[in-house]
């Protein structure tokens, strides 16, 4: 099966006290719910996976919602009506792949009729978009979750995080899209030639006490001794031993890039 995919929303399963890691293709989708003795007692996470091998591309969503998991299930259940359009937009080459990929997430976030479920909605969310499409990786991010791009030439010249967290930016009740210049980020970066490995996350494991996972460097050290499955594993045991209350979801992937990538004129 080359197709695979995962629609998930915290309130439907919320693994507090419990590790989850499963796989979605190639794709490694870990969640935590936190820690119940911390005061955990729901979780407002979610997350949307999609993969095709023979078309050569992952599109994955990362949520994270605040007061309620109305947002996360408004966001994903609006992007589950698109996927036929999403999927047609990455069955095309890189090129015009993303590019209609720019315009076609501006214009589902600003659909009349999604604004207008938004203003009905109780809570928000912050919401974080990455495809990965033949040797590019495209994201479109809303609020404070994180992407990083692990690898050797990227590293040695200090580059792993891709995307700063924004703060008080959100979807639903409270919505970035309402304003009178919406704000968000996106952008494409060039994969090396070579084994990259593509790390999601929402803040549960940045803020965790104790461990020093706002640094990408310590994460990656994870990463590369242990494998993504692995890996994953090991930093949600690490929060979870470290009695974090929020949520963490984690998307992570390697892929191997086989065509040579820019280099300066005059190497």
């Amino acid at each position: 099966m080359l197709h695979h995919e995962l629609k998930w929303i915290g309130h439907e399963k919320t693994f507090i006290d419990e590790l989850d890691v499963g796989q979605v293709g190639r794709v490694t989708v870990g969640r935590f719910g936190g820690n119940s003795a911390a005061g955990s007692y729901k979780n407002e996470d979610g997350c949307l996976v999609w993969t095709n091998e023979e078309e050569n591309w992952e599109f994955s969503m990362v949520l994270d919602g605040h007061k309620t998991a109305q947002s996360v299930e408004l966001v994903v259940g609006y992007f589950e009506k698109k996927k036929i359009d999403i999927m047609g937009a990455l069955a095309k080459s890189a090129g015009p792949a993303l590019k209609k990929m720019d315009s076609l997430i501006l214009d589902i976030f600003q659909e009349p009729e999604f604004m207008e479920a938004c203003r009905k909605t109780t809570g928000e969310t912050a919401c974080l978009i990455v495809v990965r499409k033949e040797k590019y990786l495209w994201w479109f991010s809303v609020g404070d979750c994180i992407v990083h791009l692990f690898h050797p030439e990227l590293i040695a010249l200090g580059e792993r995080q891709l995307v700063q967290r924004s703060f008080y930016e959100w979807v639903g009740e409270v919505n970035t899209f309402e304003l009178p210049v919406p704000c968000y980020s996106t952008g494409k970066k060039e994969m090396r030639q070579g084994l990259n490995h593509v790390f999601m996350t929402t803040d549960g494991l940045t803020e965790c006490p104790g461990v020093p996972f706002e640094d990408p460097e310590t994460i990656q050290t994870v990463l590369f001794e242990k494998g993504i499955e692995v890996g994953v594993g090991k930093l949600l045991s690490e929060v979870k031993d470290n009695g974090v209350r929020d949520s963490t979801t984690i998307i992570a992937w390697s892929v191997e890039i086989e065509e040579t990538a820019s280099m300066p004129s005059d190497v």
